[in-house]
C-alpha cells in the first residue's frame, strides 16, 4: 500500500479507524479491526527506552526514542492500524562502555528492520516447490508442533545427530540456548557462518597470547599506528570504540598527534585517514611485518627476547631473522628497502606503538602467518596489555557464558551432507545466509537441497530461507529481550542486556522463546532438553543468567535481586568497575607446537591468463550484504566513490587507459570459477595489479530495495582456505577484466557519471 492510500484512509476513520488486510494488488479486503494500545503515552512527549544494537557484533550500548503513534501491525492474520509506543530514532547510549553515546551508520538504520515493508508478519509453511516462494500462512502453535513433531521423530529413530544447527556467532544467551538446546538433544554444536570471518586472527592471538578473541586496542594513548589491511575505523571489528579512540590519539592530547600509517593494495576510508598510505602486494604483509622486526633486532632498536612466545612462532626468529631483511623482502612486497627501514626506527623510536591487521593480509592462504608476524611485532614493541597496546577485553562473571571455541563452517557442513553416509534430516536456520555469502564452488545451495526439512527463523526471505519447510519469524531486536557479551571494544567486562523498546509490530515470536517452547514439548519424549532447559521464558533464562554480577563490584548496586535486575534493565548491562587482566588461557601441546615460516600466499589461477588479485571488501553500508534490504543504506553514498544504489569494479585509471575501459562502462570480471558483470569505477588509490568489488550487492532473494540489484562477488571466488583454521581465503582469487562495450548502471552521488582523472601517476 504507497502512502497516499494509507493516509486517505486514516483520515477517513478519523480515531476509531483501522486498515484492514489488503491482497497482492493493494486493494482491500476482510473487516475492519481496531486494537487497544498498549501503553498511555502523552501525545508529542518522548520517552528514551535503553536498547542494543544488533547490527553487527560490536554490541554498542542504545537509546531508543518512543512516541505515541500509529503503526500497521498484524494481530490475528490481519492488518490493522494500531496506537502504541513507536521507536522513532536510535542514539548510542552515552554510559555503554564500548560505544559512549556515540553510532555508526549501520546502528542507526537499525530502525528500518523494524519498519521494513518486506518483513515476515506471520508463520509460514511451504506450499510449493522449494525455492519457489509458495508459502501459506499459518499459526504459531501450528507452526511450533511441527517443528517439535519433527525433531521428536527424529530422536524417537535415533537420529539426533542428523540434525543441525546454521547461525551466525552468538555471543549472547542465545548463544548459550542453542549450545544447550543441542547438547542435550544429542545434534551437533550449531555450525557458525559469517563470510568476513575473524577465525585467522583468533587462532592467531590464542597461539601468540592465549586469547581466543579479536583484540582491543587502546589507540587513545598510542603514538604511532600502523595498519596491515585492517579497516578499523569503518567495517571491522569494533568500529565505534576504534573511532572514539583514533579520535583521542589525533585530536585528544594538546601538543601531541600520533601518526597513522596504513599498509594495503586498495585505499579503504581507513586509508584515507592516514598521515602515510603504503602498498603491499595482497598477502605479502606478513614478510612487512618480520622484516619491521628484523631492522629492530638487527639495529639494536629493540631485544629479541621482548617478543617471548608470540616470537617463538616465527621461523628464524632466535636466528635474527636474516632471511628477512628489507633488501630480500622488497620485491616480494612492493615496498621499497628504504622505506621499511625507516617505517621500523619510526616504530620503536615512538613507542607506545601497536600494529594491527585484519582484511586481505588474512584472507590468504597464508592468512595466520600474516597474523602471527604481526602478533610477533607487537610483542616486540612491549604493546601487548600496555597502555598505547592491545588489550583482551575480560570476560563478565555471568551465570551461563557463550562458547568462543573454535566451530566447523559451512564449507564443512556442505561436505558433510554431500559425503557423510548419515544424512540431514533436518536444519535450523539462524540469521545466516550461505547461499548468498558462499563461492559457487562450494555447492551450499545445491547442498541444503538435499535436507528433508528445513526451519528458518528468518525476519526476511533470502536466499537461504525461501529453501526452508518452515519458516518462524523473528522479532527485530527492538521488539526483543536482547543481550551481548562485547568481545572487543572495552577493557572492561561487559555484559549487556534489555528488555523491550516495544510492542511487536506482526504476529512473530523471538527465537529463544520458539526454542523453549520446542524443548517443553519435546520433554516428555526427551527429559534431558527440558531439564537442560528449565526457564519458561528466555527474560526469565535472562535474569538467571544475570543473578551472579550481584555479587561482583560493577556498575549496578543493588542488595535485592529484583532491584538488581531493574537497575540493569534502565543502565543497558552491567560492566565492571576496572579492568583487571583475566589469567591467560594453560599453553598446550597443541598451541606450543605452530612454528610458521612467514612466506607468500597461493594464489588461485595462472598469472599470464589471470593477471589481476581480485579484491571483494566489506562495505561501511552493506557489510557482509545482510544489511542491503536496508533503503537508508541503499542510498548511503560510498565514502571515497560517492557510488550509492549500485555496485561497481575499482581499476586503476592506467589499468583502464591500457584496457581501454573508461569511467561506467560495463565490464566482466573471470576466474575459473565463474564471471559477473558490473560497471567500471575509476579508483586513483587502488594498484594496477588489482580490482577490487565491495561485497553486499547481487542478491536474488531479499526484498525490494536489494533483490536484482547489482553483482555478487563471492560468487567467483576460488574455495581455497587457510590450511589451519579452514577460513575461506576470500583475497586469494586472480581474475581477468574486460569491456563488454554497453554502459553500465553506476549511480554516483550528485547525478552525473564522473570522467576519470587524467594525467594520473600511480606511486
Amino acid at each position: 500500500m504507497d502512502r497516499r492510500t494509507f493516509l486517505k484512509l486514516s483520515s477517513l476513520g478519523g480515531a476509531t479507524a483501522a486498515l484492514s488486510a489488503c491482497d497482492k494488488s493493494g486493494k482491500l479486503r476482510g473487516q475492519m479491526i481496531r486494537f487497544i494500545p498498549e501503553e498511555r503515552l502523552v501525545p508529542g512527549v518522548a520517552i528514551w527506552k535503553t536498547s542494543l544494537c544488533r547490527q553487527c557484533c560490536s554490541g554498542c550500548g542504545l537509546e531508543v526514542r518512543v512516541m505515541e503513534g500509529e503503526a500497521v501491525v498484524t494481530r490475528h492474520g490481519q492488518r490493522g492500524l494500531m496506537q502504541m509506543g513507536l521507536a522513532k530514532k536510535l542514539e548510542g547510549n552515552p554510559e555503554h562502555p564500548v560505544n559512549r553515546g556515540k553510532l555508526c551508520a549501520r546502528g542507526h538504520a537499525g530502525l528500518q528492520v523494524t519498519y521494513n515493508p518486506d518483513r515476515i508478519r506471520f508463520p509460514l509453511r511451504r506450499t510449493g516447490p522449494r525455492g519457489s516462494g509458495q508459502y501459506r500462512q499459518v499459526g504459531w502453535d501450528e507452526a511450533v508442533t511441527e517443528l517439535s513433531t519433527r525433531l521428536g521423530s527424529i530422536s524417537s529413530q535415533g537420529k539426533a545427530g542428523s540434525v543441525a544447527f546454521l547461525t551466525r556467532a552468538l555471543r549472547d544467551q542465545r548463544g548459550v540456548l542453542v549450545q544447550r538446546f543441542l547438547a542435550a538433544y544429542g545434534a551437533p554444536p550449531a555450525v557458525r557462518f559469517e563470510f568476513f570471518d575473524d577465525a585467522v586472527l583468533r587462532r592467531a592471538n590464542y597461539l601468540s597470547f592465549g586469547r581466543y578473541q579479536l583484540p582491543t586496542f587502546d589507540l587513545a594513548r598510542a603514538n604511532y599506528v600502523i595498519s596491515f589491511g585492517a579497516d578499523f575505523l569503518s567495517t571491522w571489528n569494533s568500529v565505534v570504540a576504534q573511532n572514539r579512540g583514533y579520535g583521542a590519539m589525533r585530536q585528544g592530547r594538546p601538543g601531541l598527534r600520533g601518526k597513522f600509517v596504513q599498509v594495503e593494495a586498495r585505499m579503504s576510508p581507513t586509508g584515507a585517514n592516514a598521515d602515510e598510505w603504503v602498498y603491499a602486494k595482497p598477502g605479502s604483509e606478513g614478510l612487512l611485518a618480520v622484516s619491521l622486526a628484523q631492522v629492530m633486532l638487527s639495529e639494536r632498536l629493540r631485544p629479541a627476547e621482548a617478543a617471548r612466545e608470540a616470537g617463538a612462532r616465527i621461523e628464524g626468529w632466535t636466528q635474527g631473522l636474516s632471511d628477512y631483511s628489507p633488501e630480500k623482502v622488497q620485491d616480494q612486497t612492493g615496498v621499497a628497502a628504504a622505506r621499511i627501514r625507516r617505517l621500523a626506527r619510526e616504530l620503536a623510536a615512538h613507542r607506545p606503538a601497536v600494529a594491527i591487521v585484519a582484511g586481505v593480509p588474512l584472507a590468504q592462504t597464508n592468512g595466520l602467518a600474516n597474523a602471527l608476524a604481526v602478533n610477533a611485532l607487537n610483542a616486540l614493541l612491549d604493546a601487548v596489555e600496555n597502555p598505547g597496546g592491545i588489550f583482551f577485553t575480560p570476560r563478565p562473571p555471568l551465570a551461563y557464558l557463550p562458547s568462543v571455541e573454535e566451530s566447523s563452517s559451512a564449507k564443512s557442513l556442505a561436505e558433510r551432507i554431500l559425503n557423510n553416509p548419515v544424512p540431514i534430516e533436518a536444519l535450523l536456520v539462524y540469521e545466516a545466509n550461505p547461499v548468498f555469502a558462499s563461492p559457487a564452488t562450494w555447492h551450499v545451495r545445491e547442498t541444503l537441497e538435499k535436507i528433508p526439512f528445513i526451519a528458518s527463523f528468518g525476519s526476511f526471505i533470502d536466499e537461504t530461507s525461501i529453501l526452508a519447510d518452515l519458516i518462524l519469524p523473528d522479532h527485530s531486536h527492538l521488539e526483543s529481550w536482547v543481550d551481548h557479551v562485547p568481545e572487543s571494544g572495552s577493557t572492561t567486562a561487559v555484559a549487556s542486556v534489555a528488555a523491550p523498546a516495544m510492542l511487536p509490530l506482526h504476529h512473530t515470536r523471538a527465537m529463544p522463546d520458539v526454542l523453549l517452547d520446542v524443548a517443553h514439548r519435546l520433554g516428555p519424549k526427551l527429559d534431558p532438553v527440558e531439564s537442560a532447559l528449565p526457564w519458561k521464558s528466555y527474560q526469565e533464562m535472562l535474569q538467571s543468567a544475570f543473578e551472579p554480577l550481584r555479587n561482583h563490584a560493577g556498575s549496578v548496586k543493588a542488595q535485592k535481586a529484583d532491584d538488581f535486575w531493574s537497575q540493569v534493565q534502565q543502565n543497558g548491562g552491567w560492566w565492571s568497575e576496572q579492568s583487571d587482566p583475566p589469567p591467560k588461557a594453560p599453553a598446550t601441546a597443541e598451541r606450543s607446537a605452530t612454528v610458521v615460516k612467514v612466506a607468500q600466499p597461493e594464489l588461485d589461477g595462472d598469472a599470464r591468463d589471470y593477471p589481476f588479485n581480485f579484491l571483494p571488501y566489506a562495505s561501511q553500508q552493506f557489510g557482509d550484504g545482510s544489511h542491503a534490504n536496508l533503503p537508508w543504506m541503499q542510498e548511503m553514498p560510498d565514502v571515497i566513490s560517492t557510488a550509492m544504489w549500485s555496485t561497481w569494479v575499482e581499476i586503476n585509471p592506467r589499468t583502464a587507459e591500457r584496457l581501454s575501459i573508461r569511467q561506467g562502462d560495463l565490464v566482466e570480471v573471470r576466474s575459473q570459477h565463474g564471471t559477473l558483470q558490473a560497471p567500471a569505477l575509476l579508483a586513483p588509490g587502488i594498484a594496477p595489479d588489482v580490482v577490487a568489488m565491495p561485497v553486499g550487492q547481487g542478491h536474488e532473494q531479499y526484498g525490494r530495495y536489494a533483490s536484482g540489484r547489482g553483482a555478487n562477488p563471492i560468487k567467483i571466488l576460488c574455495a581455497r582456505v587457510e590450511p589451519e583454521t579452514g577460513a575461506l581465503a576470500w583475497a586469494a582469487t586472480r581474475v581477468n577484466i574486460r569491456r563488454v562495450g554497453t554502459r553500465g548502471k553506476l549511480v554516483l552521488f550528485g547525478g552525473a557519471l564522473r570522467e576519470s582523472p587524467r594525467n594520473y601517476r600511480y606511486r
